[in-house]
């Protein structure tokens, strides 16, 4: 079979659809596997060898249509299902398969607070789009591959493999992103290096961090790393802090140790660490019982009541040990 799966974002939805693209691959004899998403996140999927081919947007599926037609799939697996997926589906003509997206579930709790989402994590409602070709997920975790030229030197920065805290500063949204002094609060008095992650977006508040860090050896990375040079990092590194980001869900593929600080979003969403075999390798830090959480299934530019307190009032000392032990 020719099979195309197709997820356009986001760094963690992309990370989180690689076990059903292993299991298609491998329980399927002589399958092919396209993969289409935005160029943005093509790096995600470099290296994984279970995609024979790569497919990549820039905004609309409308780029690639006609390619797409001349390929001739057996079966479109679509884990995004949104408008743009169904138009790409009737636009191919072929056998399809959508997971459940839980729209209105997520509609319910965001703005009524009626919680009627699935425990069921996302991975698992991705692998409802191949049920009918018979695949079945093989509870391992997700799959990020790395190459020699994402290798990041530890010694020239003065660390050793196993050996330091990393700190994912960015996320999609700031109502996701941890605000400095409670990272500083977390922080002052970890017993190992700490390393900052992040886009050049992230240079500002990685600086006010290092600021409030006087007595924490602290090493900003953030701007001077690729994505894959990161997902390096969360490899080698002892534990990661984390907000509800992409670099969360790529750690998770090396089965490193996460401590995950979440403000606006739920892991009801069904979007916490995949972990499958291992459950203890993370942890959730949430303010339960705010009347205000969850405000969106993705995120804000700032809190709309104005007092953030679902990380405001989360306890920084309680998150310290964690990354102490």
């Amino acid at each position: 079979m020719k099979i195309l799966v197709v997820r356009f974002s986001s760094i963690g939805d992309v990370v989180l659809t690689t076990p059903v693209v292993r299991c298609l691959k491998q329980q399927l004899k002589d399958a092919e596997i396209h993969f289409i998403t935005k160029k943005a996140f093509q790096s995600v999927l470099d290296q994984n060898p279970y995609i024979d081919r790569i497919i990549t947007i820039e905004k609309s599926v409308d780029e690639v249509v006609d390619l797409l037609k001349n390929e001739h799939y057996d079966f479109v697996v679509d884990l995004h299902n949104n408008i743009r997926t169904l138009r790409l589906k009737r636009a191919l003509k072929v056998r399809s398969a959508a997971f459940p997206k839980k729209n209105f579930s997520k509609l319910l709790l965001t703005t009524f607070k009626i919680n009627r989402m699935p425990k069921v994590h996302v991975v698992d409602r991705y692998f409802e789009a191949v049920k009918e070709l018979g695949v079945k997920n093989d509870r391992k975790p997700c799959d990020f591959f790395l190459a020699d030229a994402d290798i990041v030197s530890l010694e020239s920065i003065a660390l050793a493999s196993k050996k330091f805290i990393a700190v994912a500063m960015g996320a999609q949204f700031a109502t996701k992103q941890m605000p400095v002094p409670l990272m500083a609060k977390i922080l002052q008095g970890v017993q190992m290096p700490v390393v900052l992650l992040g886009g050049p977006m992230d240079s500002e508040r990685a600086a006010a961090l290092i600021e409030q860090l006087p007595n924490q050896r602290a090493v900003d990375l953030c701007g001077k790393l690729t994505l894959r040079q990161s997902a390096f990092m969360t490899k080698h590194c002892a534990k990661l802090l984390t907000g509800d980001t992409g670099l969360m869900h790529i750690a998770s593929c090396f089965e490193t140790p996460i401590v995950s600080v979440w403000g606006n979003t739920v892991p009801d969403f069904g979007m916490y660490t995949y972990a499958p075999q291992n459950k203890s390798l993370y942890t959730i830090h949430e303010v339960e019982g705010l009347s205000c959480r969850p405000c969106s299934k993705i995120g804000y530019k700032e809190c709309p009541k104005k007092h953030f307190n679902c990380m405001n009032l989360q306890n920084p000392e309680v998150i310290r040990t964690e990354l102490n032990n």
